[in-house]
């Protein structure tokens, strides 16, 4: 990701956010190019490791959800992204489809992404299960435990600067709390990928779901607030929405 200011990205940016804050789903413009600076040896090693936790995936049985998905869902993105966001469990579309939030709420989540002047193939996108649980319940402590490895091991190979929790169930998972997402969001928390590693910062905010029932010009706000500062961690250009 390049940490220079482009005054055309910036205002294109403006443009985005402003369609973002009036509630429009529809991306117009050129999405933003962002250069990764890793090593392609480096790339190309997590690539590898990567494909190995998805093909574990797809072979795996260890709880019920494996006899009722079409799909698995291992997550897709940047293999040396500097942030990973992370919700609960796919969908119907994702089930379909085998890939993460490509429904409603992941267009929704698309436009978030480049409205921070990203694009979804520079980051990384996962959930905490990779099988979607009948009828979208919640996820079971049993289902938790047995995919947990999956995405600690993804967090692991990726190493992001910063993880971006999606929803309640997501950062309870991966903070280990029972706060709710209001007590949570806003704030820098720390994820401990393993002993020895340092914490990997870790914002969370609502889910793009929840923001589609709840699609208010408050509930977007927060959720911008959030992302201005994961941007600002980052040390990226922070747009503001246009004046209309």
């Amino acid at each position: 990701m390049q940490k220079d200011v482009d005054i055309n990205k910036v205002a294109r940016q403006h443009l985005q956010m402003d369609e973002f804050f009036t509630g429009g789903f529809l991306i117009k413009g050129q999405k933003v190019m962002q250069e990764q600076s890793e090593p392609k040896e480096s790339i190309i090693n997590s690539s590898v490791e990567l494909e190995k936790v998805a093909d574990e995936v797809l072979r795996c049985s260890k709880c019920g959800l494996g006899s009722s998905r079409t799909n698995t869902v291992p997550g897709e993105g940047n293999p040396n992204a500097r942030i990973m966001f992370i919700g609960e469990a796919p969908g119907a579309d994702e089930d379909a489809q085998g890939r993460p939030f490509v429904g409603r709420a992941g267009k929704l989540l698309d436009k978030i992404i480049t409205a921070c002047g990203l694009k979804r193939s520079d980051v990384f996108i996962g959930n905490i299960l990779k099988c979607r649980p009948p009828e979208n319940r919640d996820p079971t402590a049993e289902e938790i435990i047995s995919c947990l490895p999956y995405l600690q091991r993804q967090i692991e190979i990726i190493n992001p600067e910063i993880i971006v929790a999606l929803g309640a169930h997501a950062a309870r998972t991966l903070l280990n709390t029972n706060k709710s997402i209001g007590q949570m969001r806003g704030q820098f928390h720390e994820y401990y990928a393993g002993l020895g590693k340092p914490p990997i910062k870790l914002m969370a905010t609502y889910h793009t779901a929840y923001l589609l029932r709840n699609y208010s010009h408050e509930n977007r706000q927060r959720v911008w607030e959030d992302m201005k500062k994961v941007l600002a961690e980052l040390g990226l250009p922070i747009p503001e929405p246009g004046k209309k």
